[in-house]
This record gives C-alpha cells, structure tokens and sequence, in this order.
C-alpha cells in the first residue's frame, strides 16, 4: 500500500482510514414521493390540455407561491411529466415564411398596441370573426370584438375605444401617442379607421403586404388563442361562444404563462413591474 501512495500521491494514513471506514454516503436532499406533485400536474392539464411543461411549472408555481410553500424545481416537472408520458409532442415546423428581421416587442407598455383578426367554426357551422387589441410589451389583450359577420371599421373603432379606456379610463385623446401596429386589411386601413386613430392618439402602422410575421406578437396570440381556448372548450354556437369569450380572455390575461414574462400572465407581470418587490397575488377563481 506503501508504494500505491507513494506513486500517486496520497497519504497512507488517510487512505487507510478510508478503509476501515468504507464508502461514503451520498450527500443532496432526500428522495421526495412523485405522487402528490403528479396529481398536481394531472390536475393542470386536465384544466389546460395544451399547456407544455414549461407552462405546466408557471401554474404550480403560481400555486405554491398562493400558499406561501416552495415551488416544484422545473426541470423536476419535466422529469416527471416525461417519465409519466405527460410532454406534449414537439411541433415539427410549419412553411417557410418571407424572413422579417423587425421587432414587435418594446420595452415598456403603452409604448406600442397591435392588433388583427381571427376566424373558427362552431359545432353547428356558424363561425365566429374576433379582432383584438394586444400590448406588444405586456401581452395583454386590452379589448376585442366579436361577430358572425365580417369585421368592419365601426368595429376596429369600438375595439380602440375600449383598449383607451382599458388602459387609461375615460379620455378623449391619449397622453402620448401610441403606435397601432396592424396588417393591411380593409377595416384597418380604411380612412375612417386611420382618421379616427389620429384622432384620439393613435399612429397607424401596417406590415409590409404578405409578410404575417411582421405582426408576429399578433399572430402568436392568435396561436394560442386558438390552442388553449377555442380548441377545449365547448363552441356549440356563435351565441355561446360570444358570451364565452370575455372568460378566455380574462383567464388569458390573469392566468395564462407566457415564456417572454418569464412565464407570468400579463397581469402578474403588469403588477411585478410597478412593484418590482412586492408580492403579486391574483385569485384563479
């Protein structure tokens, strides 16, 4: 034994007293049981079947800081979720779009709002047209509108009148002026529509023609609109729907994790940035 350490450099006596001691135990944190933290994660997706792990981790989270208790490691709900066969399928790519090097995004709310439209069917073929209204810092969808009929002018005006008095109660014309970033359909560009904008403060803008991903933040909306809550929910009729919509959006706006927040809702992040330090606490009720 002598010569072993001598030629790799230990002490004997040291090595010896590993001998008589034998292996040392493993350090890190005790095993903890799977099942109460999978039951958590059944019940977040049986409420939301679109939501991927990431998400599935915004919401416990959201959960356990309600309670005051320590949250789930993310890469533990992973883990879990795979071993389970809970992941959901990763997307394998849609079609080659014109390249858009442009940012939507801004540092600070109410700096820039963008805007588009979306259509789906109902169980008894009636389909639902909706336009909203998106900050492109926070993500909340400010106001929309809804018809079986085609959006209009009159309608993109209702959907600024809203967005102005979501943000900034009753006025007649904004503080400042804010951009309004939409494609170039006719209830956007529409005189009507642009004069009305400058009008209470609004500066129209529109994406270059045939280039959707230069309005991308609108057209990420639409994705997850359409995944989250048109696809799981019950659409037996426009007249259902309609009335159902204002709950989506709420549950988008207060609830839903979005990866560009750091996986809060628009209104947790809103509430964080005036009040970097504080607690935020929204109700899921």
């Amino acid at each position: 034994m002598t010569a072993v350490c001598e030629t790799l450099g230990v002490a004997r006596s040291n090595v010896a007293r590993r001998v008589v001691q034998g292996p040392s135990k493993r350090q890190g944190r005790p095993a903890q049981p799977e099942e109460p933290l999978v039951s958590e994660i059944m019940a977040v997706i049986a409420e939301m079947p679109s939501y991927d792990y990431p998400r599935v981790w915004a919401v416990l989270r959201r959960r356990s800081e309600a309670r005051g208790a320590p949250s789930a490691n993310r890469k533990r709900v992973y883990r879990i979720m795979k071993k389970h066969g809970l992941l959901l399928q990763k997307h394998a790519g849609g079609h080659a779009e014109r390249q858009h090097d442009g940012r939507v995004a801004v540092e600070q709310s109410n700096l820039r709002w963008c805007s588009d439209g979306f259509e789906f069917a109902c169980d008894n073929a009636e389909r639902v047209r909706v336009a909203f209204a998106l900050d492109c810092c926070d993500r909340e969808a400010m106001s929309h509108v809804a018809t079986t009929a085609g959006i209009k002018s009159d309608d993109i005006r209702d959907l600024m009148v809203t967005a102005v008095d979501q943000r900034f109660s009753r006025l007649n014309r904004l503080p400042t002026t804010i951009e309004w970033l939409t494609d170039n359909g006719s209830c956007y560009t529409a005189a009507d529509t642009r004069r009305f904008a400058r009008e209470i403060g609004l500066l129209s803008l529109h994406t270059p023609i045939e280039s959707p991903q230069s309005n991308g933040m609108a057209e990420a909306f639409e994705r997850t609109f359409k995944r989250d809550y048109v696809a799981f929910n019950p659409k037996p009729d426009a007249a259902t729907v309609i009335q159902s919509l204002p709950i989506w959006f709420e549950h988008y706006n207060a609830l839903h994790p979005h990866r560009a927040l750091g996986y809060r809702s628009p209104r947790e992040f809103i509430a964080l940035k005036a009040n970097p330090t504080g607690e935020v606490a929204l109700s899921e009720n």
